[in-house]
């Protein structure tokens, strides 16, 4: 809802612009400052996302001093900062090597090799870090994510305990728990470390002060309940199966959305009033997050409410697409969506999205076309779009999350990576096939290839971090494999 809801180097080997900016000139350097000195000023550049500043600073630094660990270390972080990760670890690596035993740069270290998939120097650099610095809770839960990524979930708890053991109120170190936990399907525990997900820096702010109470399940008779729709949209769609549950115990539900996702949640029983900003909320009882819903009502993996669809799209919309797709597309093709990339700013987007040019082998398949359901078309990927037989951008059409369900009423399969698009086509009951990495999201479990949530949807899993060209190979052979039977019948219904 509105309102609610990388760098430059030292000389010869540590040259290179900082993307999307260019060289700040350095604030004047003070008559006799330090080294020291200075490097508080770039810190401070960084700090503000003066990047080239931040940078040019540290170049002038080295130019007095020559290898002076610290800029060379920040120069790194800098690199990381603005999407040069592989040139932040020679960065980093040089500066450690220059004066070993600093915990903060091998754990920025570590972090930096298992955003690029070197997941043993990651585990090695982790370790490393922690050895040096035992008493401190960020290189724990740094750690913890590393071990997690390779598998190794009972040290990865292991540490998260002890950052939470170090500094209780670590929001960090509980939502990471929170996170492992429900992976591994202890949702009772897990779901009372997920509300320390309100407590982060990115969560605390997703939402104004209220003056109303903190709903705790109660029954409100003669009370307005606000349900907030407070993370993202595939986390909106997921939870808003609860929202008639919410309903059943107050006398009436106000629920705050995006814009975007308003036309769909509109056609969901439950729900009497809809707003799309903080200054429209009528006055209410108490509020409650969508996100908070599941572990208020007690939700175990046995008792997951999956009947699907629990959203349905609008008939009309739905009978636009069909003329549309009947004019544009041949008769009797089987009609696959695709959605490949998701919201870039998404602190995990690296490892979930892929070029649609790995994606190409899918178009071996005979008497297939695909559908775009991708919102934007990342540049990059619009002159590819053309070599997917039937395929256009429809970005454009796709104005809420209403239309797109329209849309994807009309295909026979979805196949996505884990963003908004595979919860839409599992909540309308649509056969989905979610492309996960190695380390996928919590609420696909661990090693399944089913979805308790999404009866529907079908899991294709990375084996080891970064390995695309599998997840594809699998989806080509399930495609071969899928029963004519099934590709018929949902070419009739179109």
């Amino acid at each position: 809802m509105s309102g609610m809801n990388s760098a430059t180097g030292t000389q010869t080997a540590l040259h290179g612009g900082v993307p999307g900016s260019t060289r700040a000139v350095p604030a004047p350097a003070e008559a006799g400052e330090t080294p020291e000195q200075a490097l508080m000023r770039a810190q401070a550049a960084a700090r503000a996302k003066r990047f080239g500043e931040a940078a040019g600073i540290c170049h002038d630094v080295l130019a007095a001093a020559p290898d002076y660990p610290p800029a060379v270390a920040l120069l790194g972080k800098i690199a990381a900062m603005t999407g040069q990760p592989e040139r932040g670890i020679t960065l980093l690596k040089r500066a450690i090597t220059l004066r070993p035993g600093n915990a903060s740069w091998t754990a920025h270290l570590s972090a930096l090799c298992r955003l690029t998939y070197r997941m043993d120097e990651a585990v090695s650099a982790g370790e490393e870090s922690v050895r040096l610095d035992p008493n401190n809770p960020d290189h724990l839960v740094n750690l913890s994510l590393i071990l997690a990524d390779v598998d190794d979930r009972e040290r990865a708890t292991e540490c998260l305990l002890r950052a939470v053991g170090l500094r209780h109120d670590h929001a960090d170190a509980h939502l990471a728990l929170a996170q492992n936990l429900l992976a591994s399907g202890e949702f009772a525990a897990g779901w009372l470390e997920y509300e320390w997900r309100n407590q982060t820096e990115a969560g605390k702010n997703t939402m104004p002060a209220l003056t109303s109470a903190q709903w705790n399940g109660m029954r409100i008779p003669h009370g307005r309940l606000l349900l907030i729709g407070d993370q993202g949209y595939g986390d909106s769609i997921q939870f808003a199966r609860f929202i008639p549950m919410a309903a059943e115990r107050c006398q009436e539900v106000v629920l705050g959305c995006s814009a975007e996702m308003g036309p769909l949640l509109r056609g969901m029983p439950g729900a009497a009033q809809f707003c799309h900003r903080w200054n429209d909320v009528p006055a209410h009882a108490a509020h409650c997050r969508l996100s908070s819903l599941p572990g208020l009502f007690g939700i175990t993996l046995h008792n997951i409410p999956a009947q699907t669809p629990y959203m349905r799209a609008d008939l009309a919309r739905v009978a636009a697409w069909r003329q549309r797709f009947a004019a544009q597309l041949p008769f009797g093709a089987k009609r696959i969506g695709l959605a490949w990339t998701g919201r870039p700013t998404h602190p995990n987007d690296r490892r979930r999205s892929l070029p649609l040019a790995r994606l190409l082998p899918l178009t071996q398949h005979p008497n297939a076309v695909f559908v775009s359901l991708q919102k934007p078309i990342p540049e990059a990927d619009k002159e590819v779009l053309t070599q997917f037989p039937g395929m256009a951008d429809l970005a454009p059409a796709l104005t809420d999350f209403g239309e797109t369900a329209a849309v994807i009423e009309n295909l026979d399969l979805i196949i996505t990576i884990d963003t908004a698009i595979g919860h839409l086509a599992g909540a309308l009951a649509k056969p989905v096939w979610i492309m996960l990495p190695k380390a996928a999201d919590w609420r696909w479990l661990l090693e399944r290839s089913d979805s308790p949530w999404y009866p529907t949807a079908r899991l294709f899993r990375q084996r080891r971090p970064g390995a695309w060209d599998q997840v594809v190979l699998e989806v080509m052979n399930a495609l071969a494999l899928e029963p004519l039977a099934n590709w018929d019948a949902a070419a009739a219904a179109n």
